[in-house]
C-alpha cells in the first residue's frame, strides 16, 4: 500500500504542476520527492506523472487517484485531530476562510477575545472570494469559513451566525445629505458603487439598486470596502456599506454620512460553515458560537 508520506508528495505535485516546487512545499529535496513519487508509481503499477510535458502533469489514471488521495489525506488529518482533542481543547492552527467586506472589521476583536480564552488556538486567516473559498473549505485547504451567505459545497454543515444590517451612504457634499429622510423615489436614477461581481456584495447592491430604482456604476468597481468609501466621499457615487465596516476603526464613517431612507431596511447574512464529517466539527461549531457572540457585541 501507498505511504502517506507519498500521498503527501504526489499530491503536492498534482497541485502544483512542478517537481521543484513540490518538493519546496513538502520540504524535501527534489530528489528525494522523485524517488518517491517512483516507488508509488513501481508500487501500485501505473504512470501517475506524465514526465514528458513541460510541467508535472497527471495523466488521466493520475488525476483520478489523485482525487481519491486527497479523501484518504482528510480521513487521515481527522483521525489525528481526533487523538488531539482526547489530550486536550481545541488548539494548533484553524485555517480560517472570510470574505474581505467583513474580515477586517470583525477579526481584530474576536482574535483578542480568543487569545485570552484559547492561547493555544492559532488562525491562519485567508481572505477571498467566497465561491472559492467554500471550494477550498469542501477540498480540505481551509477548516472553517465564515461570510455571507449562500454558502454551497457538497458535505458542509452551514450555521446562521447573525443579520449586519447595511447602510447608504453618501459623501458629505451629496444633494441628498441634507435631508433628515428620504423616500425611495429619492433615489431613484443614483448611481452606486459595488465591488467584483465574484464577490456576494455585488449581488445585495445588485438587488439594492433594483428595489430603489437606482444604478450600478460598472465602470467604477471598487476593489474594497476602503476604496468603495474613499470614491464615495469624493462624489462618485453612493454606497452601500455594511455596519460592522462603519463602526469598525480600520473602516469607519469618515468622509460620508448615512442616507435615512423611510421604510427600507437592508441587512446580509452571515454564515459560518465546516465540513460536516470533520472530526473537529463539533469544535468549529462552538467556535462559530464564540464568533456570532462577538460579533453581536460589536453590532449591539
Amino acid at each position: 500500500m501507498p505511504s502517506v508520506r507519498q500521498l503527501e508528495y504526489f499530491l503536492a505535485v498534482a497541485e502544483q504542476s512542478h517537481f521543484g516546487r513540490a518538493a519546496r512545499l513538502c520540504n524535501v529535496s527534489q530528489p528525494t520527492l522523485s524517488h518517491q513519487l517512483r516507488a508509488l508509481e513501481e508500487r501500485l503499477g501505473v504512470i501517475l506523472i506524465d514526465r514528458a510535458t513541460q510541467n508535472a502533469e497527471l495523466t488521466p489514471i493520475g488525476r483520478e487517484i489523485a482525487e481519491r488521495a486527497k479523501r484518504v489525506m482528510l480521513e487521515i488529518r481527522d483521525i489525528r485531530t481526533v487523538a488531539a482533542r482526547s489530550r486536550k481543547q481545541l488548539s494548533g492552527i484553524v485555517r480560517f476562510g472570510i470574505t474581505p467586506t467583513l474580515g477586517p472589521y470583525l477579526l481584530p476583536a474576536l482574535i483578542g477575545a480568543l487569545n485570552a480564552e484559547q492561547p493555544d488556538l492559532r488562525f491562519y486567516i485567508r481572505e477571498g472570494i467566497p465561491t472559492d473559498q467554500a471550494r477550498d473549505l469542501a477540498s480540505g485547504k481551509l477548516d472553517l469559513l465564515v461570510g455571507p451567505a449562500p454558502v454551497v459545497g457538497e458535505e458542509l454543515e452551514v450555521m446562521p451566525l447573525f443579520d449586519e444590517p447595511m447602510a447608504i451612504v453618501a459623501s458629505r457634499q451629496h444633494p441628498l445629505a441634507g435631508k433628515p429622510r428620504l423616500d425611495r423615489g429619492d433615489l431613484a436614477g443614483e448611481r452606486f458603487l459595488t465591488l467584483d461581481p465574484r464577490h456576494h456584495y455585488y449581488q445585495q447592491v445588485q438587488r439594492v439598486c433594483a428595489q430603489l430604482g437606482a444604478e450600478m456604476l460598472l465602470d467604477y468597481e471598487g476593489t474594497s470596502l476602503d476604496s468603495i468609501h474613499q470614491m464615495v466621499g469624493s462624489g462618485v457615487g453612493l454606497g452601500l456599506m455594511p455596519e460592522l465596516y462603519l463602526r469598525s476603526e480600520v473602516g469607519g464613517d469618515a468622509m460620508v454620512v448615512r442616507l435615512p431612507v423611510r421604510n427600507w431596511q437592508c441587512a446580509r447574512p452571515i454564515v459560518a460553515a465546516w465540513r460536516s464529517r470533520s472530526a473537529s466539527a463539533e469544535d468549529y461549531r462552538a467556535l462559530a458560537s464564540r464568533i456570532r457572540e462577538e460579533a453581536l457585541k460589536l453590532l449591539a
